[in-house]
């Protein structure tokens, strides 16, 4: 059948109003039937899986490699202080499979150096939101993934230099790592028509625990082998830089640019969105982002699963050290069993949530409430329980790892959702939420040392978990009451033209004053 597309067709279809300025093609095929299993779409979603697994690649490597860098002899207190709440240290024990390395190191230094990757990474968060809505996202994400990348080769040698040199690195492999969020959610927003964004959302955003399943092990594996730490290094960084030229060479910046995509799937993708990131530059309506309601509820959920995952991230190994005296470094498996956990869940709800979407029963404000809040209220409740069960290693194990794998709904929740309410400026929105996310984020391993330091008791880290959960709990809340699916008023394009035609009578105005002044 010949159809006609027009501006009318294109600004209401399913309600959505899409990312291409309308135009008068003709072609002779119905795009909403025509999507194909595997179009271009799906590769750009692929390799941005990869780039994602690649960015949390080279962020928790670093916390195992560490382990096999540090000589722990050299900085071993003498009398250190161990809890036996939970039954009596086994001084007895081997020393750990991974020897001692050549770093004497402090625990405060330690920390530095886990850190400043993070210092880099929130630097540039903003910035490369907002460049990448003026000149495009792929070569930010490209170049920076590869900066990334390059620099992991030299954390090496960096180390042997000196302790200023190591920081200095991870610190620029941070800022390199700096636009995997915001670019990858400005590409999303060009790539993916609505009613596939939870399930293509999600998936791409599941690389993120992909990696740190695949970090984890492979990296204690390599400290272990003979060609030690460094090989962590060396390996993850030239897997890096082959993806990072791979996705330079291969995806493109959005369907219109693309040489190879079929004209099916360019028009079912231009026909599902409305309103050209890459056709026009609208100014940024600042003033209305920040009094944006459904903007706040996402960015207090953002900033709240930020704390609470990096409470978990970061301070479960040490709770089972020191309260529990089960050390999950020495189990692989273990250690990645709860990301393993958010992965999954994560890949599933999201079909639920695309399925739920597709059904036409539910409005794309209820879905991302339900699915945040079992995102959210999940992980809460089970940290919260974590914290009574005692001496219970099994029980806090399973509790933990039920709570990280329901985390996964955040994926189809928040995380998402400035799609949802603006398709044109969610990468400038991300980078806004993930730069205050992860700010937040850092104070989580700050609380917790704090409560534990000289007294690390089942009661002291009762309190980082309650706090843990009930910050996990409130901001549910919030995005449940206050979040919206809806397309928010100041990203609909047609205030362009009138913004437009506003400014040029503003302009035509004064310039007859002018005119007459003169005269």
């Amino acid at each position: 059948m010949c159809a006609v597309r027009n501006s009318s067709e294109d600004r209401n279809h399913n309600g959505y109003i899409t990312v291409f300025n309308p135009t008068t093609e003709t072609y002779h095929f119905d795009p909403s039937k025509s999507k194909g299993w595997i179009g271009s779409r799906h590769v750009v979603t692929f390799m941005l899986f990869l780039g994602m697994a690649n960015a949390y690649v080279m962020r928790t490597n670093m916390s195992v490699a560490i382990v096999a860098m540090v000589d722990h002899d050299a900085i071993a207190p003498e009398n250190p202080e161990i809890d036996e709440e939970c039954g009596a240290y086994n001084a007895t024990k081997p020393p750990m499979d991974n020897g001692n390395g050549e770093f004497a190191w402090e625990a405060d230094k330690q920390s530095l150096i886990l850190s400043s990757f993070f210092y880099g990474y929130v630097v540039t968060q903003i910035p490369f939101g907002i460049l990448s809505k003026k000149f495009g996202a792929l070569w930010f994400l490209g170049v920076g993934m590869l900066i990334n990348s390059v620099f992991a080769f030299l954390v090496p040698v960096s180390a042997h230099w000196g302790f200023g040199w190591l920081l200095a690195c991870r610190f620029i492999q941070g800022l390199g790592e700096g636009p995997i969020v915001p670019c990858t959610h400005a590409l999303l927003a060009k790539w993916i028509p609505p009613n596939e964004r939870s399930r293509m959302g999600a998936f791409v955003y599941a690389g993120a625990q992909f990696g740190t399943v695949i970090s984890m092990p492979l990296s204690g594996l390599l400290s272990d082998s003979s060609l030690r730490w460094p090989s962590v290094f060396y390996v993850f960084g030239a897997i890096g830089t082959i993806w990072s030229i791979l996705f330079l060479l291969f995806v493109f910046e959005d369907p219109e640019r693309h040489p190879r995509i079929s004209d099916e799937e360019k028009h079912y993708i231009k026909k599902s969105l409305w309103g050209a990131a890459n056709a026009t530059s609208p100014p940024i309506p600042w003033k209305s982002i920040v009094t944006s309601l459904p903007f706040w509820a996402i960015l207090i959920a953002h900033m709240g699963h930020n704390y609470g995952y990096e409470t978990l991230m970061t301070e479960l190994p040490s709770y089972m050290n020191q309260v529990l005296h089960f050390s999950l470094k020495s189990n692989g498996f273990l250690s990645a069993l709860p990301y393993l956990a958010m992965w999954i869940f994560s890949i599933f709800i999201s079909h639920v949530a695309d399925w739920m979407l597709t059904s036409g029963r539910f409005s794309h404000t209820v879905v991302r409430k339900v699915i945040n809040g079992i995102g959210q209220f999940g992980p809460g409740i089970a940290l919260i329980a974590a914290a009574f069960t005692g001496c219970d290693r099994w029980l806090t194990v399973g509790l933990l790892t039920v709570g990280v794998g329901l985390n996964g709904g955040i994926y189809s929740g928040f995380k998402v959702n400035h799609l949802d309410i603006s398709p044109r400026f969610a990468g400038i929105l991300m980078a806004f939420t993930n730069c205050l996310a992860n700010l937040a984020g850092l104070l989580a391993p700050l609380y917790a040392g704090y409560m534990v330091k000289g007294q690390p008791t089942l009661k002291q880290w009762g309190k980082v978990f309650v706090t843990a959960g009930g910050v996990y709990i409130v901001v549910a809340t919030i995005f449940a009451i206050f979040a919206s699916g809806d397309r928010q008023p100041w990203d609909n394009p047609d205030n362009d033209e009138k913004t437009e035609q506003t400014r040029s009578a503003e302009n035509g105005e004064n310039h007859t004053n002018v005119q007459v002044t003169e005269t």
